[in-house]
């Protein structure tokens, strides 16, 4: 998979499900289920930008989500038969992604290879700032431009600091705007659950950053 190249803006806007005539998204689980490699090919092709990104940011390791987004995707191929419809076929990807990368950071805890590491500077920073809800539209100074780019940095550290479990409700909101209903779909948690527990989150998430934010004023931590 080409996971080189910064996530597609557009994409992102869209958040994870991708537009579909109608009728298509049946036709492609049919042609899955019959293990149509063309099939497999085009489902790769759809969703892998958005696979990679998802683990990316839940394990917050390049070389890592690279090798666990192949395979999510050769889950998926072996083991389609199992998906009933029940939900869309990308909240189903989803599931088995998360369940992957959940599963990928106890592997690495056991192992003590669970350091956190710097994001790649080519990942999405524009839906990163959607946790603060911190945007502008007009151009900015350099000045500005640098204290930005400093705080993008910050939230990255503190994203990959947030217990699994929040971690993944921040990611799932905050940066890849699902509904709701979807994380409730997708999590199998109750409205409320989901709503109380993506506003501690939240709030943990924040305070991380202004802690960094105040280490980084005394001692200078550079990006």
């Amino acid at each position: 998979m080409d996971t080189t190249h910064p996530p597609d803006q557009a994409a992102i806007a869209a958040g994870f499900h991708v537009p579909m005539p109608e009728g298509h998204e049946e036709q492609l689980v049919e042609r899955l289920r019959r293990q149509d490699e063309a099939a497999f090919n085009e489902l790769v092709r759809l969703y892998e930008g958005r696979i990679f990104r998802l683990v990316f940011r839940m394990l917050g390791d390049r070389a890592e989500a690279e090798d666990l987004a192949q395979e999510v995707f050769v889950t998926v191929f072996k083991s389609i038969a199992t998906f009933r419809g029940d939900s869309k076929l990308s909240t189903w990807l989803y599931r088995v992604a998360t369940n992957h990368a959940k599963n990928r950071l106890k592997y690495l805890g056991r192992r003590a290879r669970g350091q956190k590491k710097e994001l790649d500077e080519h990942a999405d920073a524009t839906a990163l700032e959607s946790a603060t809800m911190n945007t502008s539209h007009r151009m900015a100074r350099p000045d500005e431009q640098a204290q930005g780019n400093q705080l993008e940095i910050l939230i990255r550290q503190a994203l990959l600091e947030l217990p699994d479990d929040q971690r993944e409700l921040v990611v799932l909101r905050d940066i890849e705007n699902l509904t709701y209903e979807e994380i409730q779909d997708l999590t199998g948690l109750p409205s409320g659950t989901v709503k109380s527990r993506l506003h501690r989150a939240r709030l943990a998430l924040a305070q991380r950053v202004r802690e960094l934010q105040g280490v980084g004023a005394e001692h200078e931590v550079l990006p």
